[in-house]
């Protein structure tokens, strides 16, 4: 009996990793090709970036080597592929998990996509119009201080953007994991709470990494962060406190029931 359990359980675990290569293999191939639309939709985005603020501040933006311009192609083909892929990927998530969901689970994750869409694209507007223009201002401020010549790379700009937007644009997707773990069990409200000390710092010095070094900035996007934390709490024990409610109308139905 032992041995037939574990060849089932090892059974088991090879169909889960095959399902989850499967939906692995399917995330790429579409971000593969999001990211070959991409590269046709780089240049205009390129063009019109680098005619706007900050880097319309700029003297010039020059290239330093001759695959600066292929650089930046694929920089923007993959952070647009990214931006497309999200959904499929949060899909093909959900999709992985939802044998293991009761019916009402599946409808409520699902649901999910949408708001981790949206959360991604504020996230995205909030590091693009505010946290990337402070951190550039201010490096460029310090540049002047010294005295030195500006004269920027184009590959090493927008790389120097996409460092600052695309983590924070991902950082913003916590209260959409923090409910999709709670829903699967993983995580509850109580563990939020007790790691809120812990994520209060990884917030504030993820924070203090992307901004400038001075105290105004590091609230500004310290401030955010943590409220989006204690918003995934709120939302984790709004999840949690349903969950109970099912569990114990499920005994209560089973007790009847014997």
């Amino acid at each position: 009996e032992v041995g037939e359990r574990m060849e089932e359980q090892t059974a088991s675990l090879v169909e889960h990793l095959t399902e989850l290569r499967k939906r692995l293999i399917w995330v790429v191939a579409v971000l593969v090709v999001a990211m070959i639309g991409g590269f046709v939709a780089a240049r205009p985005l390129i063009l019109y970036l680098m005619h706007t603020e900050p880097a319309s501040s700029i003297v010039s933006l020059n290239t330093f080597s001759p695959w600066d311009a292929i650089r930046l192609y694929m920089q923007f083909s993959f952070a647009i592929g990214l931006v497309v892929t999200l959904p499929f990927a949060m899909l093909q998530m959900w999709l992985f998990v939802k044998p293991g969901l009761y019916e009402h689970e599946q409808k409520a994750t699902l649901r999910y996509i949408p708001g981790a869409v949206l959360l991604f694209l504020l996230g995205l507007a909030f590091a693009y119009f505010i946290v990337f223009p402070m951190a550039f201002y201010f490096t460029s401020n310090v540049t002047r201080s010294l005295e030195l010549n500006e004269m920027y790379g184009a590959a090493q700009y927008f790389t120097f953007m996409f460092n600052i937007i695309i983590p924070m644009s991902l950082l913003f997707e916590l209260p959409v994991v923090v409910m999709f773990l709670t829903k699967l069990r993983i995580l509850n409200p109580q563990r939020l709470k007790k790691m809120r000390r812990l994520a209060y710092l990884i917030l504030i010095i993820i924070a203090t990494m992307v901004t400038p070094p001075d105290f105004i900035s590091d609230i500004l996007v310290s401030v955010p962060l943590i409220g989006l934390y204690e918003v995934s709490i709120a939302l984790s024990a709004r999840v949690y406190r349903k969950q109970l409610e099912h569990d114990r109308q499920w005994l209560g139905e089973t007790s009847e029931a014997s």
